[in-house]
């Protein structure tokens, strides 16, 4: 998978997550969905319990998280969101532009503010089908 944003006037590319981030989406039959995504160099805990705050800050930073429902038009998926890491989520719709080639599902959000720098952006994912 791949999860880069683009500066809308720049046209800069940045790896969110990394060259090489995990993660899954989900769309179930029943309408529901998921993803979850991590960074490919993620802080790795020994003891949670221990953990101070700038760790734990660390650890959110290279997350992102969400489930709820979904509704799709043939071109845009919008993710109904329930719960979210980001609570500034849960209750939203977040709209995301899909094309899918063979294995590949292409997601490009509409323009937003980044939420690294506030810079209007277009998120660029790139998911592969597993089987």
């Amino acid at each position: 998978m791949s999860d880069v944003r683009q500066d809308v006037e720049t046209g800069a590319k940045t790896d969110n997550f990394g060259k090489h981030p995990q993660g899954f989406l989900s769309y179930s039959r029943d309408g529901r969905m998921s993803a979850i995504e991590v960074a490919e160099q993620r802080p790795k805990p020994t003891d949670l319990a221990k953990l101070g705050d700038a760790d734990r800050a660390a650890l959110f930073r290279t997350l992102l998280a969400y489930a709820g429902t979904f509704s799709f038009d043939g071109r845009v998926v919008t993710h109904h969101v329930d719960v979210s890491w980001n609570n500034n989520w849960t209750g939203t719709d977040q709209v995301r532009n899909v094309r899918l080639e063979g294995r590949m599902l292409y997601i490009t959000t509409n323009v937003q503010p980044s939420a690294i720098d506030g810079r209007p952006c277009i998120g660029i994912l790139t998911w592969e089908k597993i089987e």
